[in-house]
């Protein structure tokens, strides 16, 4: 590795340092950090955005950069939201109070290993793509198939907590 670029430990993204501050609530470099808070901006600012893909790329990224101070009620949830959207089908502006939900309900948060890669796309990728939209969902169903050893520990998880809810609205 060149002293020129940082290596993000969640996906591997590839950057000139930056220098700018990060917490290290995820795992992820400080540069690839930048990159979510300018795509998730874009997002805040884009209503059609929002409400077709921004649950989608916060749940994709939290998945994709799971280890260090990033917590097992923290993965667990986002692998719920990414759950709900590619095994149910359900619409990611709708998925939210589903979250919340079983967040409420659930009290001993299982740990999920991590697979070795999540993904070959990154946050870089969306940020630079024609389409957005196109880019968040090939992005994080990507992300979402690397999981693939905990489909079936998630949905446990998730249970029915989308059963009385009308997605038709």
């Amino acid at each position: 590795m060149s002293t020129t670029e940082t290596v993000c430990p969640g996906c591997g993204l590839r950057m000139p340092p930056t220098g700018k501050p990060y917490d290290g609530s995820f795992n992820a470099s400080p540069e690839c950090w930048s990159v979510f808070t300018e795509v998730t901006g874009a997002e805040f600012s884009d209503v059609v955005l929002f409400s077709q893909v921004h649950q989608l790329t916060v749940d994709a990224y939290a998945a994709q950069h799971v280890g260090g101070r990033h917590p097992d009620k923290s993965i667990a949830i986002h692998l719920a939201g990414l759950h709900f959207h590619y095994a149910r089908g359900i619409k990611p502006v709708s998925i939210a109070p589903l979250m919340q939900k079983l967040a409420s309900r659930v009290s001993d948060w299982p740990h999920f290993d991590p697979p070795p890669v999540r993904g070959s796309m990154t946050i870089f990728d969306v940020a630079l793509a024609e389409s957005h939209i196109d880019a968040v969902r090939e992005w994080s169903r990507g992300v979402w198939e690397s999981w693939s050893p905990h489909h079936a520990a998630i949905a446990e998880l998730v249970g029915n907590d989308s059963a009385n809810i009308d997605f038709r609205k």
